[in-house]
């Protein structure tokens, strides 16, 4: 007899699926019976956030939904703040999870691991969140999910199986086969429409965001067509490369990119959702759009959100545009302002470049140096001060390769197993680099240990500034008096080499790129630690 579980693991093979992050507990042993026959590899993170988080990463350097296998009760609790920042970034995860059996749910017996309503409480952090009911229902629940995946706005899905259901006979399921969905094309007249306005503006400009991630190819042939400055979200770095004349990187938060902005007649913007942690960082309000707005997005809920449109498009991003594209072939272009362009973005980096500050320099320094000695790498980012640094003035050459959790939800401890997936994710063996402060590593220390077993060799970058200064510096410039921010630091070094990783500390420039290259010929993790003060005096930029 194939059982529940048994299916669900060959349904998952089918849709392509080839890891799954999970900790086994006696609630979901039955999901792990099919699992040691099938081609899926299984990592065991040290607790069920760093699962999502795992899972995470590995969606966003593949591609794909990554998976997780949870138990029912502390586990889906563990695991729901890795799905809220996946909710808030729009990255597709498939949470499996047990449940108390049918006949047992919401029915306050103090079983093991019980909760009144699991789905419920996961249902804010979630696309939908499904009990299974029957194991005729699997496929069925499978293909919505994936369909979500696939064409829609991807998001975390939960799917819970209750316990006599994972055991039930599924043999008449055997023969299922996975569905796939294409998704939404372009509507002709809103192309239509919205080329009209971008062929007869002076002054086009576009903004993109992480749901345009895999047209980063029409986008360059889209602002090369238009003459149009293009900014580009957190998620969506390296849509354009690094070099490109029209790009004004990830600025949009900064006075001088705020006064470009306005400056456009008509504005494009596409996979975004022109959100806080990506136009006003600071908090400060007064991003403004003056200019006539086209929104592309593949959900019609966020075409209208923060800022309404002109004119908007539900659509895949690549599709709308590659229709735009082929539209405009056929318009002759209005005579572009002689001062847009590419001339305006070089006047803008003239701006900028002034404006930073020392502490900004040292630490694009140290970002540059990174990248200089791994020019491949993927860089993954947890709240701290390089990485807010990185979000400003670092561009890159192709996406997917720069992400962290200081947008949307905002979570610490996310960069560590975050970083795991993503090298698993990756696939191609090119360096995976976690970006994290000593406040936050302390959140997920344990995961270097999964690192270690797994056999992932990811490269720890550790910024320490003995506490959580960013936090700090906010309380006094509320004139509060810093309470809680001043944590004990333990010693990284020490503990990161009784879980078994090489570890070491580096001070300046030559240090390393030393600790770097050595880095790179290790099969497991490296902590490498970087003193934010002896830094800052080592480089003295």
């Amino acid at each position: 007899m194939a059982t529940c579980g048994e299916v669900l693991v060959n349904l998952l093979e089918g849709y392509g699926v080839d890891q799954v992050f999970g900790i086994p507990g006696v609630h979901t042993v039955e999901l792990y019976r099919g699992l040691a026959r099938s081609s899926i590899r299984h990592v065991t993170p040290r607790h069920e956030q760093g699962a999502g988080f795992m899972a995470d990463g590995y969606a966003r350097t593949s591609g794909k939904p990554g998976v997780c296998f949870i138990i029912t009760g502390p586990g889906m609790t563990n695991i729901t703040t890795a799905m809220g920042q996946a909710y808030a970034d729009s990255i597709p995860m498939l949470v499996i999870s047990s449940v108390q059996s049918r006949s047992q749910l919401g029915g306050g017996r103090g079983k093991l691991h019980e909760l009144p309503n699991q789905s419920a409480m996961i249902a804010g952090v979630a696309a939908f969140s499904h009990t299974l009911m029957s194991a005729a229902e699997l496929p069925g629940v499978l293909a919505r999910a994936f369909a979500l995946f696939q064409a829609g706005r991807p998001r975390p899905v939960h799917i819970e199986i209750p316990l006599d259901v994972l055991v039930e006979n599924a043999d008449a399921l055997l023969g299922s086969e996975p569905i796939s969905v294409s998704r939404a094309g372009a509507a002709p007249s809103a192309v239509k429409q919205m080329s009209q306005l971008l062929a007869a503006a002076k002054r086009p400009l576009i903004l993109a965001g992480g749901g345009a991630i895999d047209a980063a190819a029409e986008l360059t042939q889209l602002a090369e067509a238009l003459g149009a400055p293009v900014a580009l979200t957190i998620n969506a770095k390296g849509m354009l490369a690094s070099n490109h004349p029209l790009l004004i990187g990830s600025t949009q938060t900064l006075v001088a990119t705020r006064a470009l902005v306005a400056e456009a007649d008509v504005v494009l913007a596409i996979g975004t959702e022109l959100a806080e942690t990506d136009y006003d960082v600071t908090f400060a309000g007064g991003f403004e759009i003056p200019g006539a707005l086209l929104r592309i997005d593949i959900d019609s809920d966020q075409t209208v959100r923060n800022y309404p449109p002109h004119v908007a498009l539900v659509a895949d991003a690549q599709i709308a545009a590659r229709a735009l594209l082929a539209e405009l072939g056929n318009k002759p272009l209005a005579a572009r302002d002689s001062n847009w362009g590419a001339h305006r973005v070089a006047r803008l980096w003239s701006e900028l470049e002034p404006t930073w500050d020392a502490a900004t320099r040292a630490q694009t320094l140290f970002l540059n140096t990174v990248l200089n000695e791994l020019p491949d790498a993927v860089l993954v980012g947890d709240s701290t001060q390089p990485v807010y640094t990185g979000n400003l003035t670092l561009n890159l050459d192709h996406p997917r390769r720069w992400f962290n959790s200081s947008t949307g939800y905002g979570t610490l401890g996310y960069a560590l197993p975050a970083a795991i997936g993503a090298w698993l994710g990756r696939g191609n063996g090119a360096p995976v680099v976690c970006l994290i402060g000593d406040g936050g590593l302390q959140f997920t220390l344990p995961e270097l240990a999964s690192a270690v077993e797994a056999r992932t060799p990811v490269i720890v970058l550790l910024w320490n500034n003995q506490g959580y200064e960013e936090i700090k510096k906010y309380m006094v410039n509320r004139a509060i008096e810093p309470v809680g921010v001043d944590i004990y630091t333990p010693d990284f070094i020490g503990v990161a080499k009784a879980l078994g990783c090489a570890a070491q500390a580096v001070h300046g420039v030559e240090e390393l790129r030393s600790a770097l290259r050595a880095a790179t010929d290790r099969q497991g993790p490296t902590l490498i630690e970087i003193d934010q003060g002896l830094w800052m005096k080592a480089v003295a930029v």
